[in-house]
């Protein structure tokens, strides 16, 4: 079993099990979000031309601020738009 810690709170470790990955992107949705850190966008326009060449459906996302979790009501959307999501983060 992996732990994975949540960075937005160290009072206790959450064990999470982690989803079993797909065998393949063809045909799925990706979300590709940018928490708009600089230069995050430039990565994701490489991964998305990347998707799409093997037949993935590419959906953009990008937080408000890198400083905040994504907001509610963005997190709602990816989960329900897509299969698979990517998180950029570069400087």
């Amino acid at each position: 079993m992996t732990t994975i810690l949540d960075p937005t709170s160290g009072r206790k470790v959450v064990e999470r099990e982690r989803l079993a990955r797909p065998a393949s992107l063809v045909g799925l949705t990706v979300g590709l979000l940018d928490i708009s850190k600089p230069r995050g966008d430039v990565f994701l326009d490489r991964i998305e031309q990347r998707l799409t060449g093997i037949g993935a459906n590419v959906k953009r996302y990008i937080k408000p601020t890198f400083a905040k979790l994504a907001p509610v009501d963005l997190r709602h959307q990816i989960a329900t738009e897509c299969q698979v999501v990517i998180e950029a983060l570069a400087d």
